[in-house]
């Protein structure tokens, strides 16, 4: 029998909360964008900024643990597993079915059984993540950079760099 602290109660509330948010925010109409404000300022813990767009349906664990910059546009599909953080910039653009992953597991059974390993994603200002991207734990995205679609970033990006590829390398830099 598992024995549950107060501060994991807590984060399964949360949990509960946002995904009771989601599940609401992916079936409204689109043109309702008065409780689409209302049910992403409850995801995120506040009115998001003015210029930062988000399309349903989206998925995110827990919310208060993502912060927008300026000029942001998320797609259509998108999840984002938020526990360690995900920073995003100014001026970014995420398509559809992007994948911003904190959480993961350690390789040996025996260590996955015991705990999730997270660690926060960065996306810079300037960048473009491609469809069905997946990025992982711990990934920062420099500034400038472009993820192709379909890659899945398990290391950092450069700055002003396209990234394509499973798992993602650099194909050239962007001037």
């Amino acid at each position: 029998m598992y024995v549950r602290s107060p501060e994991f109660e807590r984060y399964a509330e949360r949990i509960a909360q946002v995904t009771d948010a989601t599940s609401r925010l992916n079936v409204l109409p689109f043109s309702d964008t008065e409780a689409r404000a209302e049910l992403l300022a409850v995801v995120f813990g506040g009115p998001l900024p003015e210029s930062v767009t988000i399309y349903p349906p989206f998925y995110t664990e827990h919310g208060l643990a993502t912060t927008f910059g300026k000029n942001v546009f998320v797609n259509q599909g998108c999840t984002f597993m938020d526990g360690a953080g995900i920073t995003i910039g100014d001026n970014v653009m995420i398509a559809p079915r992007v994948s911003l992953i904190t959480g993961g597991h350690p390789l040996p059974l025996a260590e996955r059984r015991e705990y999730t390993a997270t660690a926060p994603i960065v996306i810079e200002d300037d960048v473009w993540i491609g469809a069905a991207a997946v990025v992982t734990q711990g990934v920062t995205i420099g500034a400038g950079s472009v993820v192709a679609a379909g890659a899945v970033v398990t290391r950092d990006v450069s700055a002003r760099t396209l990234v394509a590829g499973v798992p993602a390398r650099m194909v050239k830099s962007i001037d």
